[in-house]
C-alpha cells in the first residue's frame, strides 16, 4: 500500500533549517543540564523512598511536605498527578545517602502521615492502610467478645475479602464509611460493630511504596548508560560491513542526536529519568535506526541502477520512494504513543514522553540527519579527487629555467 506515488520532493534542499533545528535544541538541552546541575534522576537512580498516596479529598501538598520536612532529613519531594484517572493521588519522594535507612525512612514516612491525617491517639486499627496480618490479628477477640462465632480460616476469609473489596476500583484503597462494607460476602451486624469498634477510617491510603538503594542506584544507571553506547557500537559495526563505514558513522550520529535531544528535553520540562525511560531511550534507538537503514538500504539499490544521477538527486529519489512506508509506521507507531501519553497514566508517561519525542526527532533524522552526513562526505571525497590531479599537474610541470645573474659591467 503506498499513501504517496511518484513524489519528488527535495528534502535535502532543505535540510540545513532541520539541521539548525537540531543545534538549537541540542544547545538548549544541553544548557538546561548544565544550569540544573545534571539530570533530575528517579528513585532507580539516585536511591531512596516512594511512596504513592491517594487521599479522599483533594491532597494539602504544603501540610504534607512541611510535616514530613520536620520528621525526615534530606531532600523530601511531594507532587500530585494531574492525570485525571489518579485524582487525589500524591507522589513523595525521599533521597537517602544510606541504605541502611531505607526501612526506616519507608516507616517514618507512614508514621508521619498517620500523625497529621489519622487518629494515632484513638488505640484503634487503620482500616484503609492495615495488612491482612494485622487486620486478622485485631478482629480475631473483638469477634468472639461480641458473639460472632468464627474461626481462624472463616477470619481469614472474611478479611482477604474485605481488602479485595477495599482494593477494587473505584476504591482503589480507601474507604470513606464503613456502611460501603455492607455489600461484602457474610458482613452482618456483628462484623460490622466490632470493624467500627476496632478500625476507623483514615483519609488517605499507601497505594505503594518502592524503596531503592544508593548503591543499586547508582550501578543500574552505569549499566543503562553502557546498555546504550554498546547498542550504539553494535549498530555501527552492523551497518559498516553492511553498507560503508560512513554509513554506519551516519547512522549511529543520527542516533545519537536522538538520544541526546530527547534526554535534553527531558531537562528542559523538568521530568525525571528512571528505569522505563531508558527502556524508550534503547526502543527509540531500534527504532531510528530500523527506519535509517530502509533509506540507506533505497539509496544503495538506486547506485547500481541509477549511475548517472549526482548523490543528491538519488538521494532524494530514495527518500521519495521509501516516503509512503516511513510515514505509515511512524505514524502508527505515533498515534499508539500519543494514546499512551494521554491515556496511560502517570506510571507511564515518563514512557511515552520519550517515545512521543523520540519518534518525531528519529524520524526527521533519518532524512535530515543521517543522509546529509553521508552526502557531505562524498561531496568532500570528490572534491579531493578533483583537486588532486591539478595539485598533481602543478607539481609535475616544467619550470622555466631561471636565468642567471650577470655582474655589472664598470
Amino acid at each position: 500500500m503506498q499513501l504517496f506515488k511518484d513524489t519528488n520532493f527535495d528534502f535535502l534542499g532543505k535540510k540545513w533549517p532541520f539541521i539548525i533545528i537540531s543545534l538549537v535544541l541540542t544547545a538548549a538541552g544541553l544548557g538546561s543540564i548544565v544550569m540544573k546541575g545534571g539530570l533530575k534522576y528517579g528513585i532507580d537512580f539516585k536511591g531512596g523512598a516512594l511512596m504513592t498516596v491517594k487521599f479522599a479529598s483533594n491532597p494539602p501538598l504544603e501540610q504534607i511536605r512541611s510535616a514530613l520536612s520536620r520528621k525526615i532529613k534530606g531532600e523530601v519531594t511531594v507532587q500530585n498527578f494531574t492525570d485525571v484517572t489518579s485524582r487525589n493521588e500524591v507522589v513523595i519522594g525521599t533521597e537517602l545517602q544510606e541504605e541502611r535507612l531505607l526501612n526506616a525512612n519507608r516507616r517514618a514516612m507512614q508514621d508521619v502521615l498517620e500523625a497529621t491525617f489519622g487518629q494515632p491517639g484513638s488505640g484503634k486499627l487503620d482500616f484503609n492502610n492495615a495488612s491482612s496480618l494485622t487486620l486478622a490479628d485485631r478482629l480475631r477477640e473483638p469477634l468472639a467478645r461480641n458473639n460472632v462465632a468464627m474461626s481462624d480460616q472463616q477470619i481469614q476469609k472474611l478479611v482477604a475479602d474485605l481488602l479485595e473489596f477495599r482494593n477494587t476500583p473505584p476504591r482503589s484503597g480507601l474507604i470513606t464509611d464503613f456502611t460501603q462494607l455492607s455489600n461484602v460476602a457474610g458482613m452482618n451486624a456483628g462484623i460490622m460493630n466490632t470493624l467500627r469498634q476496632e478500625c476507623y477510617l483514615a483519609p488517605f491510603s499507601i497505594r505503594q511504596v518502592e524503596m531503592v538503594g544508593p548503591k543499586v542506584g547508582a550501578e543500574l544507571k552505569n549499566k543503562a548508560v553502557l546498555a546504550t553506547l554498546y547498542a550504539l557500537v553494535g549498530m555501527l559495526v552492523y551497518i559498516a560491513f553492511r553498507f560503508e563505514w560512513i554509513y554506519g558513522l551516519g547512522a549511529v550520529i543520527a542516533v545519537f542526536h536522538d538520544t541526546v535531544i530527547t534526554v535534553g528535553l527531558f531537562s528542559i520540562f523538568d521530568k525525571e529519568i528512571n528505569l522505563t525511560v531508558i527502556a524508550a531511550l534503547l526502543t527509540l534507538v531500534g527504532y531510528s535506526m530500523n527506519d535509517t537503514i530502509v533509506i540507506f538500504d533505497r539509496i544503495r539499490e538506486n547506485l547500481k541502477i541509477l549511475r548517472r544521477e549526482t548523490l543528491e538527486s538519488l538521494m532524494n529519489k530514495s527518500i521519495n520512494q521509501t516516503l509512503s512506508r516511513t510515514v505509515m509506521t511512524s505514524g502508527l507507531t505515533f498515534l499508539t504513543v500519543i494514546a499512551l501519553f494521554i491515556w496511560g497514566g502517570p506510571v507511564l508517561h515518563p514512557f511515552s514522553f520519550a517515545l512521543v519525542c523520540g519518534i518525531i526527532i528519529g524520524t526527521y533524522s533519518s532524512v535530515f540527519i543521517a543522509s546529509p552526513i553521508v552526502l557531505f562526505w562524498h561531496d568532500f571525497i570528490d572534491k579531493r579527487k578533483r583537486t588532486a590531479p591539478a595539485i598533481a599537474a602543478a607539481a609535475t610541470k616544467p619550470q622555466p629555467p631561471r636565468k642567471s645573474p650577470t655582474k655589472a659591467v664598470k
